[in-house]
């Protein structure tokens, strides 16, 4: 059975998608089995995997009000070598949908309960507000895994993110926890990254991934040609620390079993 995962943040920018699409073409490579489900409505994960957000027939939106099944309208990312389930514009008014409906916090996790036995993995991209379609993401996963940038006012935003997880750890999902905080965009030269990267180190222990992501520029190209950094540029520190990263995954959920 699949192991679930949002990849969530409360604060723009910090790389979320980046992380979803590379961490998920990294697993694939390490031969996982993998499933990302894009929930922002901005359709950034669909298109960084090589998918035109524009041409979907079904997309998490469906799936979210009950028209369509995940087995109906997931589609193969070919070139990244993981399934995807799409997103576009549409979905920001499942918002305003959702809210009239019964079990609105609870149904993405109805729907990916009948294909878990087709994955290892299922990567959920979080938009950064928290949403009723964060919410559902939330409710669906066994855990979160924070990518943030060692900088001041990360620390601020991921107090608010850890008081969220515990409330709905409390009242809607006791099955979630923090996996880990992934470090991204780093770089070792600027002295105020590596105090807070100390910081984070000293206060969370272990949660604290050992894999670091590097500043790469290659990591920002990518998705302007629709693929993720890992199958963009195999070769640049990015994508190898992408790699190496998704061996960690693999080996942090087998103690967690």
């Amino acid at each position: 059975m699949a192991k679930i995962f949002c990849i969530a943040n409360q604060k723009g920018g910090v790389g979320k998608t980046t992380t979803t699409v590379n961490l998920a073409a990294g697993l694939a490579k390490v031969g996982q089995r993998v499933l990302v489900v894009d929930l922002d409505p901005q359709g950034n994960a669909t298109m960084g995997s090589g998918v035109d957000k524009r041409k979907l027939e079904l997309t998490v939106y469906d799936v979210l009000l009950e028209s369509a099944s995940i087995a109906e309208a997931r589609i193969r990312a070919e070139k990244s070598g993981y399934d995807i389930l799409g997103s576009n514009r549409e979905l920001a008014g499942a918002e305003v949908e959702l809210v009239e409906l019964e079990r609105r916090e609870a149904r993405l996790k109805a729907a990916l309960a009948e294909v878990a036995a087709d994955y290892d993995f299922i990567l959920i991209d979080c938009p950064p507000s928290l949403s009723m379609l964060t919410l559902n993401g939330l409710c669906s996963a066994h855990g979160v895994i924070v990518p943030m940038q060692c900088e001041y006012f990360a620390l601020e935003g991921l107090t608010d993110l850890v008081n969220t997880i515990k409330q709905i750890h409390a009242n809607l999902n006791p099955d979630l926890q923090i996996i880990g905080l992934l470090r991204v965009m780093f770089d070792p030269r600027i002295t105020l990254q590596q105090q807070v990267s100390d910081q984070l180190k000293a206060h969370f222990g272990n949660k604290v991934f050992d894999t670091v992501i590097p500043r790469n520029v290659r990591l920002a190209e990518a998705p302007s040609y629709g693929l993720p950094g890992v199958v963009f540029d195999p070769s640049s520190k990015g994508a190898q620390a992408f790699v190496e990263f998704a061996k960690e995954m693999v080996a942090r959920i087998g103690t967690m079993r």
